[in-house]
């Protein structure tokens, strides 16, 4: 099988090529480093201008003990987004941010969040602050980055989400919580039972508002905001801005602030698209040549049993490969995600809506086994990788009757994708490595052959260090029979 490459298409700009990067602020910390680091070699030939202060998280009026605590943890310089959002949300305006998961936006809204609430005492069944998100996963992320701080000042936080035990949630609930962090769902469900009462929420955010009227909470979410008292804070982040999100904008948030993140520069200077158009017996062995990579890959499949099957091959390629989606336990997916951020798992096979809000470092490639829903779904998958300064890859498999479908969700992506042909023969070739980094399947499989026999080679070490600790009893055992038999004589 070979590879030719035909000129890249030019596609028209879009604004929403914006949410794919979320990376601006950690290019906007390293200009600041690099500079300084210019101004400190001129120091030693003459003298230079003094540089600009650097803003800190001690100057955004953030309270001391989440200075420290930020200190601590090495976060000592905020985000471009969270510069600019910090101080607005401490005075209590309305907040309307633009970015994805992974934008440094989390701390934007969380830390306002806690410095608001320090001091004060939630009562029971009736928390302070709620923080609605659209999946489990992220619930669970936003909850363990804000944490840590929440401790600091005293503040109870607790995720309420489905798959886990609604009785833990009610306790927590009965003893007092000032944050929730949870899924619309879970949240109506616990209100329902009585378990739970917005009457005294000071502070709602909403996050991943985009990605909720996707996945159909938006009703849910507008029943839960009406119980929300009106005179409180709204901070909504979104990673487009149309439709419902314009109107749950003009309906809920008071003269917002508006701050965005993720430059279109960014787009262009540390990601790359490439469509690779097969045919479809050569399908297979191109994904298993790529997921055969060293490093992170996440691979997008439309259904949960397509997840579990291309996983399922994978592995008995010698790829170390597990699935992800909706229809596993919560335990299980946890124990994935974790196995992926471990490196355990190289390549994680993903449905769109379990991935939605994963954030885990290091992913340089996406590959779209199955194409988008449509480009707002592209633009999110792309996501996953290219983040915080760093370059990636996303690869979009096409078979050819998919290619018009395909070009035309690139268009409205507005990113702009090299376009190749994959023609007949082997299932790998080296201009295939050369985009994805992709691996001979022959590699792969002799490297897994190797990693079992050393495997098989441990076991028989094992194995005859037992049988010699074994003959050694033997022989004292046989030398105490001996004595014993003397001794009855």
């Amino acid at each position: 099988m070979s590879i030719s490459s035909s000129d890249q298409s030019v596609m028209p700009a879009n604004d929403e090529a914006v949410d794919i990067v979320d990376a601006v602020q950690a290019i906007a910390v390293d200009e600041t480093v690099d500079t300084v680091a210019v101004g400190e070699s001129a120091d030693t030939t003459e003298a230079a201008e003094p540089a600009e202060p650097t803003l800190t998280f001690a100057d955004l009026g953030l309270p001391e003990p989440v200075v420290r605590k930020l200190a601590q943890n090495g976060v000592t310089t905020p985000f471009p987004i969270q510069a600019a959002t910090i101080p607005d949300a401490l005075a209590g305006k309305d907040i309307l941010g633009r970015g994805r998961t992974g934008s440094g936006k989390t701390l934007s809204f969380g830390l306002p969040v806690l410095s608001r609430l320090s001091g004060g005492r939630s009562e029971k069944h009736k928390p302070r602050a709620v923080i609605l998100t659209p999946t489990r996963e992220l619930a669970m992320q936003v909850a363990d980055a804000l944490q840590p701080y929440g401790d600091q000042v005293g503040l109870k936080m607790k995720v309420v989400c489905g798959g886990t035990s609604m009785g833990n949630q009610i306790y927590a609930l009965e003893r007092g919580v000032d944050i929730l962090v949870a899924t619309p769902g879970r949240l109506r469900d616990l209100i329902n039972r009585g378990a739970c009462d917005l009457s005294n929420v000071e502070v709602a955010v909403l996050d991943e508002a985009d990605q909720m009227s996707d996945l159909g909470f938006l009703p849910e979410v507008t029943e839960l905001l009406d119980q929300v008292p009106a005179g409180g804070q709204r901070m909504l982040f979104s990673a487009t801005m149309e439709n419902e999100i314009k109107t749950l904008v003009s309906r809920y948030l008071n003269n917002p602030v508006s701050h965005e993140v993720d430059s279109a520069q960014g787009n262009v200077t540390t990601m790359s698209h490439h469509i690779l158009i097969v045919k479809p017996k050569d399908k297979a062995p191109v994904t298993a040549a790529i997921a055969a990579r060293k490093g992170r890959t996440i691979i997008f499949v439309r259904t949960q049993l397509g997840a579990d099957r291309i996983a399922e091959q994978l592995r008995e390629s010698g790829v170390k490969a597990d699935a992800l989606h909706g229809g596993m336990t919560q335990g299980a997916r946890t124990r994935t995600l974790a196995d992926f951020k471990d490196g355990y798992v190289n390549a994680l096979v993903a449905t769109d809506v379990a991935a939605r809000g994963i954030h885990v470092d290091g992913i340089d490639l996406v590959l779209n086994v199955d194409p988008a829903g449509d480009h707002k779904d592209y633009l999110h998958r792309a996501g996953r990788t290219a983040r915080a300064g760093r370059t990636g890859t996303v690869v979009s498999l096409s078979l050819p009757h998919q290619r018009r479908q395909i070009f035309r969700l690139m268009e409205d992506a507005g990113v702009d994708a090299g376009r190749h042909i994959i023609q007949g023969g082997a299932a790998f070739e080296p201009e295939v490595a050369e985009i994805t980094g992709a691996r001979s399947m022959t590699e792969v499989q002799a490297e897994s052959a190797g990693n079992a026999a050393q495997q098989a080679e441990r076991e028989v070490t094992q194995l005859t260090k037992q049988l010699e600790r074994a003959t050694r009893r033997a022989a004292e055992l046989r030398e105490e029979a001996d004595r014993l038999t003397a001794r009855a004589a």
